[in-house]
């Protein structure tokens, strides 16, 4: 019997080991490609979904933004945009300038108190 519970405690302590290099690979891995960005003349502003893989996509090129139709298998010029006309956030981040830490916070927040309003209608 206490060889099954140490068999079980080694996995166990290869499963995080595990857990642990992927959570360190993923962090170098995104330093790495942040860090391949900078400097770029090429940047994707904002995308957004027009139907099953359809796209309109806003594109900054150098100095220059234009809007695009994006497809599985066709890149449409719909035309060039006036940086003035555009609300750009430069935040830096893919995600509308939220870390994963502040997206799954704000999930559990907002999963928590999902919880306390059931709890009041009961």
């Amino acid at each position: 019997m206490t060889s099954s519970y140490g068999q079980f405690v080694v996995v166990l302590l290869i499963f995080v080991g595990v857990l642990a290099v992927t959570f360190f690979v993923t962090k170098w891995m995104s330093g790495y490609q942040s860090g391949r960005k900078n400097g770029s003349n090429i940047e994707l502003i904002e995308s957004a979904p027009l139907s099953t893989g359809k796209y309109i996509q806003i594109v900054r090129l150098g100095e220059r933004y234009y809007a695009l139709a994006v497809s599985k298998d066709n890149v449409t010029l719909i035309g060039e945009l006036d940086r003035d006309s555009l609300i750009i956030n430069d935040s830096g981040s893919g995600s509308g300038g939220m870390s994963f830490k502040d997206i799954i916070s704000k999930v559990s927040s907002a999963s928590g108190s999902e919880a306390h309003v059931n709890e009041e209608k009961e």
